[in-house]
């Protein structure tokens, strides 16, 4: 079967995908992993980056001996794994995205630290504090600012440069929610439109979070690209 690696979202683990991994194991041979930092792979020294969270990928791929695999990211987790079709491109196969940010500048850093405030979140969001507390056991105050750090990083030096797209020459399936207000349809198709082999899939009905996912609609999608030869 065709191996497949899931990579979740920002402030999320490997768990993110619970839901998705059942409707999928029959079909491919599924890898799940936390980034550094993240659920159960414990705190790090370093800042969290992108370019950090690749090397955790190839580490997972030579760790399970897989010399080339598809990758299906959520979010942040996208962006991850169109970064190693950028710079190691002999490692990745076939790369399916889900709600992935992929154009990044100061003033979308901006919009998206504004919502990464420990302290507001306690406040306005305590459910979702409550689930990130036991997504990481060893603190989840420290991923929410070691993220927004990131993200305000990724707003000077995006891993993809505007003009890098149309080098990146994996299969990609860009999927991309029609009420996502986080990864926006329009500048998906921004993207979409530079790849030498770029595939656009707008899941009707879909806001950002991927709880609120239809599991069918992108399943169906999954199945149909990592199937297709």
């Amino acid at each position: 079967m065709e191996p497949i690696l899931l990579l979740h979202g920002a402030l999320g683990n490997k768990q993110q995908f619970d839901k998705l991994v059942p409707e999928l194991r029959d079909q491919f041979d599924l890898y799940c992993m936390d980034f550094e930092g993240h659920g159960s792979a414990g705190p790090v020294s370093s800042p969290f980056r992108i370019e950090y969270f690749v090397e955790n990928v190839l580490g997972f791929l030579d760790e399970h001996e897989l010399p080339q695999v598809n990758i299906f990211g959520y979010s942040m987790g996208g962006y991850v794994g169109l970064t190693l079709a950028k710079e190691y491109p002999e490692r990745i196969n076939k790369i399916a995205t889900l709600g992935t940010v992929l154009q990044w500048n100061q003033n979308i850093a901006r919009r998206e630290c504004c919502y990464l405030d420990p302290d507001k979140m306690e406040e306005k969001v305590p459910q979702f504090v409550d689930e990130l507390e036991e997504r990481h056991p060893y603190g989840w105050k420290s991923v929410v600012n070691q993220t927004r750090e990131m993200l305000r990083h990724l707003g000077h030096a995006p891993n993809i440069r505007e003009e890098s797209w149309q080098n990146v020459q994996s299969t990609i399936r860009l999927h991309v929610g029609d009420k996502d207000t986080t990864a926006d349809v329009e500048s998906t198709v921004q993207v979409y439109k530079k790849l030498q082999n770029g595939q656009l899939c707008v899941l009707p009905d879909t806001p950002h979070p991927f709880e609120k996912v239809k599991m069918d609609s992108l399943v169906a999608s999954l199945i149909e690209f990592f199937k297709e030869y």
